[in-house]
């Protein structure tokens, strides 16, 4: 009887313990708590057409660049994450961000998180090739593509890219853009802290700073990514 009762015990524990488990763990996506329909916003405006297919595939982004590129200096880290030598590949994903400004489509630079970006030669539109140091987060080109490379797997957030990045994120700012933030993930509506969305792979997410709410810009193409 002894031996039953510890067994129950066990099992008791595995069948609270694992729920709890799984409903903190996240697995690098939205948590169900933080997202709402996009219904909630009401009345959307379109986005408008795709750009033009970019050197990575996706589509290029529209409009001038929210604001300069920028990446720590080799050797310095931010939030943890490193500015090497070279690229990471242990753990490699890509998620990509859109940004609309009172309704008007602006653009994540290329080069963000790598120092001294050198333009790759031989390319129709602007790809950086190359720099003095590659962050874990960055950008090569304006198609709004984060590239996550890695030498650890481990959650990266929006807010990870922007402090790499050097501009604030809040959600009443976007860098130089500041106004209330509407966030989407994955074509929901982002109800937390845009800092904590999480960069999974072929994560798609949009900021709109003020008004009018632009629909989610969705993109079905990553190429080779």
């Amino acid at each position: 009887m002894l031996v039953a009762a510890v067994v129950l015990l066990v099992l008791i524990g595995l069948g609270v313990g694992l729920p709890l488990a799984l409903s903190s763990s996240g697995g690098g996506g939205g948590s169900s708590k933080q997202l709402a329909p996009l219904s909630t916003l009401g009345k959307l405006v379109s986005p408008g057409r795709l750009g033009a297919h970019g050197p990575e595939g996706p589509p290029l982004e529209t409009g001038p660049n929210l604001a300069p590129t920028g990446s720590p200096s080799p050797g310095q880290s931010v939030d943890g994450i490193e500015c090497g030598t070279g690229e990471q590949l242990a753990f490699h994903i890509h998620s990509r961000l859109t940004l609309f400004v009172n309704g008007h489509s602006e653009r994540v630079p290329y080069g963000v998180g790598i120092a001294d970006p050198q333009l790759q030669p031989g390319v129709s539109v602007p790809f950086v090739g190359g720099g003095a140091c590659f962050s874990w987060l960055h950008t090569h080109a304006t198609d709004g593509i984060i590239h996550i490379e890695s030498p650890v797997h481990r959650t990266f957030t929006l807010g990870n890219f922007f402090d790499v990045w050097g501009q604030p994120l809040s959600s009443t700012q976007v860098g130089p853009a500041k106004g209330k933030v509407t966030a989407l993930y994955n074509g929901q509506v982002w109800t937390g802290d845009p800092r904590d969305i999480p960069l999974g792979a072929h994560t798609q997410i949009q900021l709109d700073v003020g008004r009018p709410l632009v629909a989610p810009l969705h993109i079905t193409s990553w190429g080779g990514l």
